[in-house]
């Protein structure tokens, strides 16, 4: 499956971003999803994810409550909306899948990988 991550920028700290992930060659529904970030000299860590048909999601702590992730299997496309954005948010933001489930919080459970998109929180 290939992923395409878009709708990342500039925003000021307290603003909003809706991040989207469009998948393409394979069926999507057939997927967990994941979003990740990585910010200069830290090693990527999980930001979200969700099953197969989105019934159930995880977050890490840092972003419980101010981030929700959802996924549209008709348009295979997963999303991100991030509000009460913060400076320490400030990454690049990486959409990923993979074919089993469990083990959702783990960079390496991944098979797939997007490229990422750029999320900058001024203060």
């Amino acid at each position: 499956v290939q992923l395409q991550a878009s709708g990342g920028g500039l925003v000021q700290a307290g603003g909003s971003l809706r991040l989207s992930c469009a998948a393409s060659g394979r069926t999507f529904n057939g997927y967990t999803m994941g979003w990740f970030r990585q910010s200069p000299g830290k090693e990527r860590e999980f930001v979200a994810a969700i099953r197969r048909y989105g019934g159930v999601a995880y977050y890490a702590d840092s972003v419980k409550g101010r981030f929700t992730i959802s996924r549209d299997n008709a348009k295979s496309t997963m999303y991100l909306r991030m509000n009460s954005l913060k400076p320490e948010d400030t990454a690049v933001y990486y959409c990923a899948a993979k074919a089993n489930s469990g083990n959702y919080y783990s960079t390496r459970a991944y098979t797939y990988w997007g490229r990422g998109t750029q999320v900058t929180v001024s203060s």
